[in-house]
């Protein structure tokens, strides 16, 4: 019970912070105090690009449903909620939990029956067992305030790709106040489809499923996820506001294709901590059209690291803003710190970028800003990366050139500063240990610790 009415309360005062958000945006400080990340105002040179579109109906308090004005109402419906009154259980709705009948019919009976509840919380519950599930959608809006997941149990994906008529496993839509939690298990079975990812051969190659797709949510805390070798994507956070992501397990072998960790677009005020995050592509990729993102103390590895990007790929793309990455670990990854925009016609803006107190160990690409991301082409990228900050960066870099800054020749880089960087050659070739910088149109300011050597600009 204290568990549950913990969390209620963590989603009410995500609530109550978000209607404030626009008055203390501004409160989040870099941790020398001479910073600002979440700039009110955009620097003048980037007023030609637009900014994100507004969050997905971004509702007041007034227009959540009625959970009750004293704590006490609260608690209340924790207690009902406990002893069983609004509790789904899904062997109780036909899921029979034998890990060969597809319980998805199961499945979404139950989320009906708990998303239409009339008093107070719900909860959608998975208990021990393992489950076979095809593709369910989990739409809302919901009557309940808020609504839980709760896993508990093995879930795993059926694996025949004809039955995927949308690209994703479970797909949870339009609802304020959700909560995802459990120490079950969400299996993607990836192993068998892995296949038939012919991706890079193809370019318009039909992406496998997303394991767990959060669209137009408001006001959501995923804590305790654990999500296992996925199709696609293991999570995919599209058009959603005030999200937080906390305690997740994300595992993948380093040779699975496209299985990104987190992927983040159309989305503002979310944060991303306290994780460990291993797949075969980026931990968290944070994607276009994005506002306001925190990544703390995550530990990733393999993979392809932290990175903001790919950007520019799509017509409809707008800018990036205010991104921290801070306290992370990253180990035996191809890149670390990294930026990536496409060689294309679109443009945009990613700007107010920090990534600061970050280990690396055996990392290829530690620092890099790749702007010819996806091509071989003489091509040059339309979107614009300023005000980008690598600071107290340290750890092993597997190639000699430890920082890389590939920036675009119409649109260089601008504000890019590089504050006590520390990498050392950790690679397998001994007879050159030697590591040096590689920048191209690119304005860098350098402070303190600089090995390697910095570009001379």
């Amino acid at each position: 019970m204290t568990r549950n009415l913990s969390l209620v309360i963590q989603i009410l005062l995500l609530v109550f912070a978000s209607q404030c958000s626009a008055k203390v945006a501004a409160t989040l400080d870099d941790v020398t105090g001479t910073e600002n990340l979440l700039k009110v105002t955009v620097p003048t040179v980037n007023e030609q690009f637009l900014r994100p579109a507004g969050a997905p109906r971004r509702l007041g308090i007034g227009t959540l449903p009625d959970i009750g004005s004293t704590v006490n109402d609260i608690r209340a419906n924790i207690v009902l909620n406990e002893n069983g009154g609004s509790v789904f259980d899904v062997t109780k709705h036909g899921a029979k939990a034998d890990g060969e009948t597809d319980d998805a019919q199961a499945f979404m009976t139950t989320w009906i029956a708990a998303c239409r509840n009339t008093v107070g919380p719900a909860k959608f519950l998975i208990p021990q067992g393992t489950y076979l599930v095809g593709p369910v959608t989990f739409a809302g809006p919901c009557k309940s305030f808020p609504i839980t997941l709760e896993n508990q149990g093995t879930v795993k994906a059926t694996t025949d790709i004809s039955e995927y008529s949308s690209p994703e496993w479970f797909s949870i839509e339009d609802i304020t106040g959700f909560i995802l939690t459990g120490s079950g298990v969400f299996d993607g079975q990836g192993v068998t489809v892995w296949p038939y990812n012919d991706c890079k051969k193809n370019r318009f190659c039909q992406l496998l499923p997303i394991s767990i797709k959060f669209s137009r949510l408001n006001h959501t805390i995923v804590d305790g996820l654990t999500s296992v070798n996925s199709m696609g994507f293991h999570t995919s956070v599209f058009y959603c506001y005030n999200f937080t992501a906390t305690n997740m397990k994300i595992i993948a072998p380093h040779n699975s294709p496209n299985t990104d960790g987190m992927h983040l677009s159309t989305s503002k005020l979310v944060t991303i901590t306290n994780s460990v995050i291993g797949t075969g592509d980026d931990c968290v990729s944070i994607g276009h059209s994005t506002e306001n993102i925190v990544v703390t103390n995550v530990t990733c590895g393999p993979g392809h690291g932290l990175s903001v990007g790919s950007l520019g790929k799509y017509s409809k793309e707008k800018s990036v803003y205010n991104v921290l990455v801070k306290n992370c670990t990253i180990f035996n990854a191809t890149n670390g710190a990294r930026i990536k925009t496409w060689a294309s016609r679109i443009s945009g803006l990613a700007s107010g970028i920090i990534f600061e107190d970050i280990v690396m160990y055996n990392v290829k690409n530690p620092i890099i800003i790749d702007q010819t991301y996806g091509t071989k082409k003489k091509k040059v990228s339309n979107w614009k990366i300023s005000d980008v900050h690598f600071k107290n960066i340290r750890g092993t870099s597997t190639t000699n050139v430890a920082v890389l800054l590939e920036c675009s020749e119409l649109l260089p880089c601008e504000g890019v500063e590089l504050r006590d960087i520390n990498l050392t050659y950790g690679g397998t070739n001994l007879r050159n240990t030697t590591i040096v910088s590689s920048c191209s149109n690119a304005k860098i300011a350098t402070f303190g610790v600089q090995n390697p050597p910095p570009c001379v600009v």
